[in-house]
């Protein structure tokens, strides 16, 4: 007789047709696949690999469960995980205004602009300061006499003129030029500028009896934007040909090759064919040391002999 505690023998995975069960975690054995030189049946070796594979599924859903529930709620206003519309993370911060930059502010109240004002009654138009730079609008007609003043006044001592220059606004059909003097001060370090706006056809003082040194600078406004200058010692153009037509640094003057009567007038005559090739070359930007003139200006450079004679 069987002793009663005696146990049924276990199937073994040598056993054909025999699925062996899977452990705790749910994954079968490895013995529970059939070795590829048994004599196991196609079956049973395909039935364990997919039950093994199944575990495999089972535990991965299993461990990525315990990360949700691990993470705090959601609002309900965050986005569903599956929206492909929503912004994955947490929502940007608002993008920052760039802050404007510095401004001109008024400088009616500076102390230079009002001893002018006291010194030099209706001088004074517009004042103001942009970044420590002082910027004073003076009347055309008292000009000499404010630039005489910063000159000789022992609290200012502007007594270098280092620059006189020019610039045009065509949109502004009252006044389009306006003339700026850059004045400073060598014992004091300071600057000052100074702008006088004038008419189409309108001219200015010049300042040459206060500083020297505006004979040349008044000479290159005139010749390149057109602004006269009443009792200058000698007012021609400087740096183009005398006859030339127009004033290359107005704004409105045109930027491309002009044809006009000096160039008429000084250029040999071309051929239709030598007219052609220089066509073909300005449309390629190939012009530079192409004309004769150009050519002739190198070999003059590179002999050393001068340009232009010296004044005598």
């Amino acid at each position: 007789m069987a002793d009663d505690n005696d146990k049924p023998e276990e199937p073994t995975a040598d056993a054909p047709g025999v699925v062996v069960p899977a452990d705790a975690t749910g994954t079968p054995p490895p013995s529970a696949i059939p070795d590829a030189g048994e004599a196991a049946s196609a079956d049973a070796e395909k039935a364990a690999m997919v039950e093994q594979a199944k575990s495999r599924v089972a535990a991965v859903k299993e461990s990525l469960g315990e990360k949700a529930a691990a993470q705090p709620p959601k609002s309900a206003a965050t986005p569903a995980a599956g929206d492909a519309s929503a912004a994955p993370g947490a929502p940007k911060a608002p993008v920052k205004k760039k802050e404007e930059g510095p401004k001109p502010v008024d400088a009616s109240e500076h102390e230079l602009v009002k001893k002018l004002k006291g010194k030099l009654d209706g001088a004074v138009l517009e004042a103001s300061e942009f970044l420590g730079q002082l910027s004073i609008r003076i009347d055309a007609d008292l000009i000499v006499e404010v630039c005489t003043f910063l000159r000789d006044d022992a609290d200012s001592r502007f007594n270098y003129l280092s620059d006189l220059t020019c610039v045009h606004y065509p949109l502004d059909s009252e006044r389009p030029m306006e003339i700026v003097y850059n004045l400073y001060s060598i014992s004091r370090n300071e600057r000052v500028r100074l702008k006088v706006a004038l008419a189409e056809g309108e001219n200015v003082e010049s300042v040459t009896g206060v500083w020297p040194t505006a004979n040349w600078m008044e000479r290159e406004v005139y010749d390149l934007f057109g602004v006269s200058f009443r009792n200058h010692p000698d007012l021609r153009r400087i740096l183009l040909p005398l006859d030339w037509e127009g004033h290359p640094l107005r704004k409105d003057y045109p930027l491309e090759f002009v044809e006009n009567e000096w160039t008429g007038k000084h250029l040999p005559e071309m051929t239709e064919v030598q007219r052609e090739q220089l066509e073909q070359r300005r449309a390629y930007g190939l012009e530079i040391l192409s004309v004769p003139q150009e050519r002739m200006m190198r070999e003059i450079l590179q002999s050393g002999k001068e340009v232009m004679p010296k004044d005598k």
